[in-house]
């Protein structure tokens, strides 16, 4: 008899047609049980049970938030069978997989010939059968490719789905086949993605109006009783808020416009049917579709509006049109029960046992409700430090680390993602040495955070003791306890005062190391691990509009939010991201367009504060009193597209600079006229905003507190004495207005690229949920297709070269330039970029730096760079390093020899959230189109990815010393 294994931790698990299934861990301890009788003649339990923990092992290893097919399932079944030398079970196993498979495919000739002789039946919803037909297949996919006729082969679509159709197939099965097949054909040209989303959202549709009643003569009209019908049901379920029914629902289903659907590709539609939209939490059954879902979410946003209605109607506008979007969870919460809408959380943690376990709590409490979250530990006391209390040593900072690290690990943020923390220490911290190494993968797991970000707080003393190749001195913040509050001039004098006691002996933990050995171990544990990340302390707070009323002591888990932070307040932070894509029109911004948006976005994020659920008393505290929101940009590198202007070039430092004019003079300008209508927030008085100094003005502010100059234009273009009267006037309501946050997710819903940052990759394999699929850059196709240079030869072409154009020869030059992916820029561009941006944002940006090199030098020089232009922080550092990318299936000898590289990057964040679905792919086989009727040629098959990224381990080529005379790379 077996005996039933634990749960596995994998939820789901693909089929062979291409569905998802609940994952059961019986059907694999069955399967190897056939193998061991097969083999031994009776059943060996234990041998049945050790294999199958390794499977599941295995399994939840390599499929970590991923779905696994049959196939993958199968495949380590037969490695864990070898690994444990049980060669005949394998075989046998072996034996059974080909048996089956030889089985699959006589049914699968046997369908084609049924379906030759209109014989082959399939099983509709109701449970009736029918005979298959191809003329209503075609029908179908005709009506997914309205728009599209001349670009849509629908005979040869037809012939793929066919070819996949078996016997007593479900109908729902031949949907999900097209589906499929017209997703794989996305590569061949950006029309099928939305051919492809339009035949996702008609199956959303159905499942939301009823499959036995959807009449699409009727359509819109259904759609808007089914929007009415679930609001009721998600209010009786409990998912909604009750005050959603004092809407005027017939005024707001007057307003909805179902074409816009047509506006979204599939990898957008795929985003929202899988994760986004509101389910029965009891039926699992789906409430919304998109144009619902934006007016869910705008009901949500202006439930406390005196007209609601008519706010409502305008939110729903921005968003429906994909103008500005927020932040996940405002998308996930707004309108429900527990509108938990804020994406960043920061926190101080106190030098005492009791605070230090109360934030532990608080970042679950957080991480509970999809907050990111930014923990600064630098109050703790070093390791050795006397504890008078208990009159023994201190473990230092690291042990309550790890204990942080395993909380975030234990969350799932709102049963869809994972917890996401980051800890912030200071340069000067007694521990600092020990906190540089938490990511790394070799040493004592105790003292290991693999599960949590990292990020150096550094002040400007730092840089300069490492420019003039100084000392630098460690203490532990209970002999030092001013020191963290203090920045810029005051935080030198203390320092130097600290510094003097230490050399003297009257200090119990003091140590100096040269500033450049401790800077050369900060560059090498990025380099290798991913973090510690770079951020500066003195930028952020000499820049800061709040300074009157505290200090910054880090930023958040994306390092965009710069807010005071005290035992007694966790900033707070609601984001969302205007498109610059869709505000360029013939070649240049359109200011009344953003003008528009900004103010009806700033409207929003407001509206957040007073809406939110706050999961701790001192997160509702900070924000009610400071009432700071984070408004964002993304789809630079798309609008630039549109403007025919190069990532790497001055005209993309000026657009930078003018585009984020035009947005701070609005977002501002828009606070104003709130804080007009609503009053200003509690502590504008003494602000920088009430001195009369904006962003734009700090910049000088940072140079006469440095002593040195800043290489960044104060150039404006725009009349800001409008806006500064209304400040003046009025005041703000809100004491910060603009935050740069990663855009992963947001980004893809909206069908742009991620905010502020060039192409990753012309070309690459998503991954999800559903399976995989490729993606090329449609501008990039668009402008291939006009010089008549785009078929599947280019689109080989494309797959070999990583999606380099620079290396395909009869390219222009022009397209080239305008088309290089991030690695072929130079940092120094997007610092550049980022610094003209930066001068006008009152909190900062979460800039990724990407390096194709090893030099340490470079690597030191490319972040002075990033500290001399006044950036305030920095995020991720992406590499790449020298391996072997396998393209089994490309003619080496029609494209030429391998260029070997691979991806040792880390995972981008979603805005305020978890590791996102990386842009390039896991190892993976791009589908391409196959069938008795595929195009010929095919498109060339590339097997493993485009570039693949890994988790950040030690590379095979080491960082080198940052200077060393004897180093080439120095030289």
């Amino acid at each position: 008899m077996l005996v039933i294994m634990s749960k596995s931790s994998i939820p789901n698990i693909k089929k062979r047609s291409g569905e998802i299934v609940e994952f059961e861990v019986e059907k694999i301890k069955r399967a190897v049980a056939g193998a061991v009788s097969e083999i031994m003649g009776n059943e060996d339990n234990k041998l049945i049970d050790n294999v199958c923990d390794d499977i599941i092992s295995k399994l939840e290893r390599r499929f970590e938030g991923k779905v696994p097919s049959v196939e993958d399932v199968q495949n380590i079944t037969e490695m864990s069978l070898m690994a444990i030398g049980q060669f005949a079970v394998a075989k046998a196993y072996i034996i059974y997989r080909y048996e089956h498979q030889k089985q699959r495919q006589v049914k699968k000739r046997e369908a084609q010939e049924k379906i030759e002789e209109g014989g082959l039946r399939v099983i509709k919803r109701s449970g009736e059968t029918e005979i298959f037909s191809v003329d209503k297949l075609k029908k179908s996919i005709n009506f997914y490719a309205v728009g599209y006729e001349d670009i849509v082969d629908v005979s040869i679509v037809a012939n793929q789905v066919r070819s996949e159709i078996y016997e007593d197939i479900k109908t729902s099965d031949i949907e999900r086949a097209i589906i499929m097949v017209l997703r794989s054909w996305i590569e061949q040209d950006p029309a099928y993605s939305f051919v492809a989303a339009r035949a996702l959202l008609i199956r959303n549709y159905k499942d939301v109006i009823g499959y036995d009643r959807i009449d699409f003569d009727n359509l819109e009209r259904q759609l808007k009783n089914a929007f009415v019908t679930n609001i009721t049901k998600g209010v009786s379920a409990g998912k909604l808020d009750p005050r959603m029914l004092a809407f005027d629902m017939n005024d707001l289903v007057a307003e909805m416009d179902f074409s816009r659907d047509k506006s979204h590709t599939y990898l957008s539609a795929q985003t929202l049917v899988d994760r986004y939209f509101l389910r029965n939490p009891e039926t699992k059954e789906v409430l919304e579709t998109p144009q619902a879902f934006w007016m869910r979410v705008a009901m949500g946003l202006s439930i406390n509006e005196s007209d609601r209605n008519a706010k409502a109607k305008e939110f729903y506008g921005v968003m429906s049109q994909l103008l500005f979007v927020p932040s996940t969870p405002t998308l996930f919460h707004s309108g429900t029960s527990h509108s938990q809408l804020s994406s960043c959380y920061l926190t101080t943690i106190e030098d005492s046992l009791t605070h230090i376990f109360k934030s532990i709590s608080d970042n679950a409490q957080l991480s509970k409700w999809s907050g990111g979250i930014g923990n600064d530990w630098t109050s703790l006391r070093g390791i050795g430090a006397l504890i008078k209390g208990t009159g023994v040593a201190s473990q230092g900072v690291i042990p309550f680390l790890k204990i942080a690290n395993d909380t975030t690990a234990a969350i799932n943020r709102s049963g869809r993602r994972r917890g996401a923390t980051c800890a912030y220490l200071e340069t000067w911290h007694w521990d600092i040495e020990d906190f540089l190494e938490l990511r790394k993968n070799t040493g004592d797991e105790r003292r290991r955070t693999h599960d949590m970000n990292t990020s150096n707080w550094i002040p400007d003393l730092f840089m300069q003791r490492v420019k003039e190749d100084g000392m630098w001195s460690l203490f532990s913040p209970d002999e030092t306890p001013d020191l963290h509050h203090a920045y810029g001039k005051e935080f030198e004098k203390l320092y130097t005062q600290y510094e003097q006691k230490g050399k003297m002996g009257e200090m119990s933990l003091y140590k100096e190391i040269k500033a450049k050995d401790l800077w050369k171990k900060m560059l090498t544990m990025l380099y290798e691990t991913g973090h510690p990340w770079i951020t500066f302390k003195d930028p952020c707070n000499l820049r800061s509009p709040q300074d009157h009323v505290g200090v910054v002591h880090s930023s958040n888990l994306c390092t965009e939010i710069t807010l005071n932070t005290s035992s007694d307040e966790t900033a707070v932070c609601n984001l969302g991201s205007i498109n610059l894509e869709k505000h360029v029109a013939e070649g240049k911004l359109d200011e009344i367009l953003v003008a528009k948006t900004v103010k009806t976005g700033m409207r929003m994020l407001d509206n957040v504060i007073d809406i939110n659920f706050y999961p701790t008393q001192e997160a509702k505290a900070s924000n009610m009193r400071h009432r700071p929101v984070g408004f964002g940009i993304m789809g630079f590198q798309n609008a630039l597209y549109k403007m025919g202007i190069n990532f790497d070039s001055e005209a993309s430092v000026e657009f930078a600079d003018y585009s984020q004019e035009v947005v701070s003079y609005h977002a501002i300008s828009a606070s104003a006229d709130l804080a007009r209508e609503r009053g200003a927030y509690s502590t504008f008085k003494g602000s920088k905003w009430d001195r009369g100094i904006f962003p734009v003005d700090t910049i000088g502010v940072l140079e006469q507190e440095r002593g040195e100059s800043i290489d960044v234009n104060r150039n404006t273009k725009l009349d800001w004495s409008p806006v500064r009267n209304a400040v003046s006037q009025f005041g703000m309501r809100n004491s910060n207005t603009m935050a740069i946050a990663p855009t992963a997710t947001i980004s893809n819903i909206s069908g742009t690229t991620p905010t502020i940052e060039p192409i990753y990759k012309n070309i690459y394999v998503k991954s999800n949920q559903a399976g995989d699929f490729t993606i090329v850059n449609p501008y990039l196709v668009e402008e291939l297709k006009k010089l008549n240079l785009w078929d599947s030869e280019m689109l080989g072409k494309l797959k070999y070269h990583d999606g380099r154009v620079s290396e395909i020869q009869e390219i222009p030059q022009d397209i080239k330039d305008k088309y290089k992916e991030v690695f072929e820029i130079a940092p120094r561009w997007l610092i550049k970029v980022a610094a003209h941006r930066g001068k006008w944002v009152d909190q900062s940006q979460s800039l990724n730096i990407f390096y194709s090199g090893q030099s340490g030098k470079e690597i030191s020089d490319i972040y002075t760079y990033a500290w001399e232009m006044g950036l305030k922080t920095t995020y991720y550092m992406r590499t790449l390093a020298v391996s072997q990318v396998e393209k089994s299936t490309v003619n080496t000898t029609e494209f030429g020899q391998t260029h070997n590289r691979k991806q040792t990057d880390t995972p981008q964040k979603e805005e305020g959230g978890a590791p996102a679905v990386p842009t390039p792919p896991v190892a993976m086989t791009v589908p391409a189109p196959a069938g008795p009727l595929a195009p010929t040629p095919q498109p060339i098959e590339v097997r493993a990815p485009i570039a693949q990224v890994q988790r950040p381990t030690t590379p095979e080529v080491k960082l080198c010393r940052i200077e060393d005379p004897d180093c080439e790379a120095c030289q």
